[in-house]
């Protein structure tokens, strides 16, 4: 049984007030809270284990190593992928994917070449492509988003063609809470020759995901959404196609000989990890994906869900509230706007209430375009929220709408 009131439990940062406010933290899709278990794994590592991993043989060096890869294969698991060779740590999705762009796509776009993503792509998912395409010539192609936020996929099978190389998709939105269909991308990639990527970052950390099942030869994730540590995160990608790419970095660990004219490259995953990484952020991950795994991703799913639906029901009955996206089968994101209020003014009065929502542009700027806005308001939720607190978000946003409106001068 899904017993949320355990698991707030574990979130030592949830016991916080914001003033004379308990918190209400709903801003989950910029970075999720921390269970005690995931602090725990890092406190056990820096006080028993630290070390530097692979080189060294002493008896640290070496627990500090079965640690990292231990934590490779949690999440090679929790993706469901067999192979931990394809299973790249980095920085997060936002490195995982200028990985792509940079040693994959610089070495194999050529002039005339097309990469397609959508318009509702995250910068990480649409600058790198812009820097690769302006360094080998290759063109950028966008599909476009439909009234409700989903893909125009007919659109889609007619930009995916014959020039096609890479398609690139957000598995989720950050902003419409839109699932998109990336096996269908990916089989449409496929029939072209091309390859898929798919940006994981807010997928991951809410739904199942079979790597395999998803059809893509690329898939990126970011630990500090999915309740792990900052400064990590993986790519995974099939090894045929890793071992045709070039080193992203430079350095130690990445070699497997080195002269002063020449060097050649070590084994996957190896290759693209160059220097001290992110040990224990890593491990840190894997408690995360063992917390995760103890729920059950699918009753991390069908809690977001109700949520999400909840949510949407509970602010489309606000006057006035702009929500975005489609109304089911959504994650568990709300996008909003109140007219006249800037999001930034909303979110800082939410705020005084102890409600943490984001608001800005959600690093979707051509997103925002599309949408006729500069910016939204955002509320998301994770495991350890509640309707309880979407009802006080409700109320508050409610407030807010009478405060703005009598400081206007305008009718609530």
């Amino acid at each position: 049984m899904y017993d949320v009131e355990e698991i707030r439990h574990h979130f030592p940062i949830l016991e916080r007030r914001i003033g004379d406010r308990r918190l209400v933290y709903l801003d989950n899709a910029a970075t999720s809270q921390k269970p005690r278990q995931v602090i725990e794994a890092l406190t056990d590592y820096y006080e028993h284990h630290n070390a530097n991993i692979h080189r060294g043989v002493h008896h640290l060096a070496e627990e500090a190593t079965v640690a990292y890869e231990a934590a490779r294969r949690k999440i090679a698991h929790f993706l469901d992928t067999p192979d931990t060779a394809g299973l790249v740590f980095t920085r997060g999705t936002t490195e995982a994917i200028n990985l792509v762009a940079y040693a994959w796509g610089r070495k194999f776009l050529r002039e005339g070449d097309e990469v397609v993503i959508t318009e509702a792509e995250h910068h990480s998912n649409l600058v790198p492509w812009q820097l690769a395409a302006q360094a080998t010539g290759a063109k950028l192609r966008f599909i476009p988003i439909l009234e409700d936020g989903t893909l125009d996929m007919e659109e889609a099978e007619r930009l995916i063609g014959a020039r096609t190389r890479l398609v690139g998709c957000i598995h989720a939105s950050n902003v419409l809470a839109t699932i998109n269909p990336v096996e269908r991308l990916a089989e449409l990639a496929h029939e072209n020759d091309a390859l898929m990527l798919v940006d994981g970052a807010q997928s991951a950390p809410h739904l199942p995901v079979s790597v395999e099942a998803l059809g893509c030869d690329f898939f990126a994730c970011s630990g500090h959404k999915m309740l792990g540590p900052t400064g990590v995160g993986v790519l995974w990608g099939k090894p045929e196609i890793l071992e045709e790419m070039d080193p992203f970095l430079g350095g130690g660990e990445m070699i497997r000989e080195v002269h002063l004219d020449h060097s050649t490259w070590n084994d996957l995953p190896y290759k693209f990890e160059a220097g001290t990484m992110n040990v224990a952020q890593a491990v840190g991950l894997g408690a995360a994906v063992d917390y995760l795994e103890s729920l059950g991703m699918e009753n991390v799913r069908e809690h977001e869900r109700r949520l999400g639906e909840y949510a949407y029901r509970r602010l489309s009955e606000i006057e006035d509230l702009t929500l975005y996206g489609p109304k089911r089968e959504r994650t568990g994101i709300v996008s909003f706007s109140l007219p006249d209020v800037h999001p930034h003014d909303l979110s800082q009065l939410l705020d005084e209430e102890g409600i943490a929502i984001r608001s800005g542009h959600h690093c979707t700027q051509p997103l925002m375009r599309r949408l006729g806005v500069a910016a939204t308001a955002r509320a998301s939720f994770y495991v350890y929220n509640t309707e309880e607190e979407i009802d006080a978000l409700a109320s508050a946003i409610v407030r807010a709408r009478e405060f703005f409106g009598a400081f206007s001068g305008a009718k609530p």
